[in-house]
This record gives structure tokens, C-alpha cells and sequence, in this order.
């Protein structure tokens, strides 16, 4: 992948032309704005390169961010983990990188997308209402879902991915645009989960949780 993903390639040529025909036509004054729009399109939509090391027994961050929440869901399951279930919530600032990665390896076994509302991303009721996209991933050991939501800035969900396409933990698999969050479901009674709220986590670095010793 390159230093910047290419859905940004659009926001950074539009305002690359702006600056310079209101640089050149209007004033330097007035090339000001789209330029710094520019350099801040480069910023959001970079795609710095980590290292993954691989861990079987993890479950990585698949963004970066701060953990908003971890939710217990023994009353109301996952319906594709099923079974007493533990969510963390993750929220990305329009100053995180966006882009997403596979919290572990496994096949893309469930794939689903809502086009819904734009609340903010901190309301506990976007993962229901907002735009979504849902993928439920699963390998010989276990099953995990992870749920890219839309927040107010952001307008669209991108996915590089369908269904039963194989990731590599760690590997890129989307991105939200403009501040959103991400929510990861494991299941309560085989992963510990090593994070707390108010946590800061880095994507493909972070676990949040690991497999329990059998």
C-alpha cells in the first residue's frame, strides 16, 4: 500500500487545483485555506506502515483510537459469535489514522451494510442506526465480528473486502472517513479482554484481548 490510500487522491487533487488557481487567479492570501485543506487531507488519509507481529492467541486493535466502552452482551448476543459476548467500542478523531485492519486472521464468513443515519459517533445508539458495515470473521479456534460505524463527519464506509475473502491479522481491510468508531465482539467465555475505557489503542499493535489458556 502507498504512504496515502487513494481514497484520498480526490480531496488532495481538488484542493492541490484550488490552490493554485486562487493562488495564481485571485490572491496567494486566498490560496491559503484549500492549501492548508490539502496538507490535512495528506494527514487523514495517510497510511503509516507498522510492522505486525502475528500472535495466534491475540485479538489486535483494528484501529487506532481511544476505547470508548466494553459492554458485556450476555442478554443480547451477537448473532453470528452467539453466546455471552463482550463488545469493544473504539472511537477514531478526525486526527486518528482511518484505515482499518483484521483483528485477526480468518475468513470473511458474514458481510452486511446499512445505510443509515449520521449521528455522532459517541451516542450509544449509532451501531444500530447509523451507517454500518459488519464483518464476521472466523478461523479454527473462533469467531469475531468487527462493525465500522459512521459518526456525523463521516459519510462514507470503505471496504476492500467481501465475503469469503481470507484476511491475515493485521492486514488492511477499509477505512471511515472523517471520525467514526469501530466496535469488535469476541466471545466472553474464550477471549480475555486486556483493555479498559479511556484507553488509547493503535491499529494492528494494540491487543484487546487474548484466547484463554484451555
Amino acid at each position: 500500500m502507498t504512504p496515502i490510500v487513494r481514497e484520498g487522491y480526490p480531496f488532495i487533487g481538488t484542493c492541490f487545483l484550488l490552490t493554485v488557481l486562487f493562488g495564481f487567479g485571485l490572491h496567494p492570501y486566498a490560496a491559503v485555506i484549500p492549501a492548508v485543506l490539502m496538507v490535512y487531507f495528506m494527514y487523514f488519509f495517510r497510511n503509516p506502515q507498522r510492522r505486525i507481529v502475528r500472535d495466534e492467541t491475540a485479538i489486535l486493535s483494528p484501529a487506532d483510537g481511544t476505547v470508548q466502552e466494553v459492554v458485556e452482551l450476555a442478554q443480547d448476543p451477537d448473532e453470528f459469535v452467539a453466546g455471552p459476548c463482550r463488545k469493544v467500542v473504539i472511537f477514531m478523531s478526525v486526527f486518528d489514522v482511518h484505515v482499518n485492519r483484521s483483528p485477526m486472521d480468518g475468513e470473511i464468513k458474514l458481510q452486511k451494510y446499512f445505510c443509515g443515519r449520521f449521528r455522532p459517533a459517541y451516542k450509544d445508539e449509532v451501531g444500530f442506526e447509523n451507517e454500518h458495515h459488519l464483518i464476521g470473521l472466523e478461523n479454527e479456534r473462533l469467531r469475531i465480528t468487527v462493525k465500522q460505524i459512521a459518526g456525523i463527519l463521516a459519510r462514507r464506509i470503505v471496504s476492500w473486502v467481501t465475503l469469503d475473502d481470507t484476511l491475515r491479522q493485521g492486514e488492511l481491510y477499509g477505512m471511515i472517513r472523517f471520525g467514526s468508531c469501530l466496535e469488535v465482539v469476541m466471545p466472553a467465555e474464550a477471549v480475555d479482554v486486556l483493555v479498559r475505557p479511556g484507553q488509547k489503542v493503535v491499529g494492528g499493535k494494540t491487543i484487546l484481548g487474548r484466547l484463554k489458556s484451555k
